[in-house]
């Protein structure tokens, strides 16, 4: 099973952070607009909808506010299996990261989902940052 870390440091208050990747729903307009397009909740989901037109079932498995974590899987693409996380953290210094923690298979479809990852960090990046200044 392949697996792909990313993580950035932003700018944004932790609970800033938390607020924006804690909303399922709004990934769309709160945490990586542009690179998803279209986010709908369904029971138990959500239906994403990506920039490059890819359309992407997510079954999401945990919201936990203690751990500021959400999990979820995904159903559709070229994938057989996906589990994915994203978790706000606070380091020793008092600024707030971002792990963003995919796994999946097959292991042949890591070049596509590393190149999705990057450019999804480096928007999700861009738009917490922009919450600092509100």
């Amino acid at each position: 099973m392949a697996s792909i870390r990313k993580e950035i440091q932003t700018s944004a208050s932790p609970e800033k952070a938390w607020a924006a990747l804690r909303d399922v729903g709004a990934l769309h307009t709160r945490l990586v607009p542009g690179f998803v397009v279209d986010t709908r909740l369904e029971p138990g989901e959500r239906i994403v909808t990506f920039g490059n037109g890819m359309v992407i079932r997510e079954p999401i498995i945990d919201i936990n506010d203690q751990l500021r974590r959400v999990a979820w899987s995904a159903i559709g693409g070229p994938l057989t299996h996906y589990n994915g996380s994203a978790q706000i953290l606070v380091d020793a210094n008092n600024r707030t990261r971002v792990v963003w923690i995919a796994d999946f298979l097959p292991n042949d479809v890591a070049e596509q989902i590393n190149l999705m990852m990057e450019q999804g960090i480096a928007v999700m990046k861009a738009t917490l940052d922009r919450l600092a200044d509100q």
